[in-house]
C-alpha cells in the first residue's frame, strides 16, 4: 500500500472470533476495518461510513447475509463487495452476484483469498469445466439452498416446501455441506 489513507473496509460476520482475526489481518495490511454482525448494524454504519470494500458472511444468525449484499451495492454501486459462506450453494453464489456481490469464497479462506477477490476481474473465460457430473448428494442440498434464499432462511418453511420433516432439514444443514467441484 502507499502512503494515502487506509482502504475502509467492512467485516460483516456473526462469529465475533473469526471476525476479530480477519479485522487484525486487514489492519496488519493496512485497511481501516468496521466491523458488524447484523443487518441493521450495517444500516447504522453505512450513515455514517461509506467503505469501498465489504467481505460478508452469507449466513448471519437468522438473516441471510445476500440483504447484505443488496443494501451495500444501493448505497454505493462502486462497492467491492465479497460473499463468504461454509454454506456454498449455486444458488447463492448466483443470487450474491446478481444482488451486486463481485466475489463468492467458501470457507475456509483467508486474508489473501479475500484481497484477491477484491481485485479480480469479473470474468473469466479460462475457468475449467468439471469433469464429473455433480452428485445427487450435491443436487439436493443446492436445492435445498434454494428454497432457504427463496424463503429468508426460515428453516421451517423451507421445511415445509420441501415436504420433509423441520428436524430432517436442520440435520442436512447441521452437517455443513459443501459442494465439491
Amino acid at each position: 500500500m502507499n502512503d494515502e489513507a487506509p482502504k475502509l473496509l467492512l467485516i460483516v460476520e456473526d462469529d465475533a472470533a473469526f471476525a476479530r482475526t480477519l479485522k487484525r489481518s486487514f489492519e496488519r495490511r493496512g485497511w481501516r476495518v468496521l466491523l458488524a454482525a447484523a443487518p441493521d448494524e450495517v444500516r447504522a454504519l453505512l450513515a455514517q461510513e461509506t467503505p469501498g470494500h465489504a467481505v460478508v458472511d452469507l449466513k448471519l444468525g437468522p438473516a441471510s447475509g445476500l440483504s447484505v449484499v443488496q443494501v451495500l451495492h444501493e448505497h454505493d454501486a462502486a462497492m467491492r463487495v465479497v460473499v463468504l459462506t461454509g454454506f456454498a450453494s449455486i444458488a447463492t453464489a448466483v443470487e450474491a452476484i446478481k444482488l451486486g456481490a463481485c466475489h463468492y469464497l467458501v470457507k475456509p479462506s483467508n486474508s489473501d483469498d479475500i484481497e484477491a477477490a477484491f481485485v479480480a476481474q469479473p470474468g473469466n473465460v479460462d475457468v475449467p469445466v468439471a469433469a464429473r457430473p455433480t452428485s445427487i448428494k450435491t443436487l439436493e442440498m443446492e436445492r435445498i439452498h434454494e428454497v432457504l434464499a427463496e424463503t429468508g432462511f426460515n428453516i421451517s418453511e423451507t421445511a415445509r416446501r420441501l415436504g420433509m420433516h423441520r428436524r430432517t432439514l436442520a440435520r442436512k444443514l447441521g452437517k455443513r455441506f459443501v459442494p465439491q467441484e
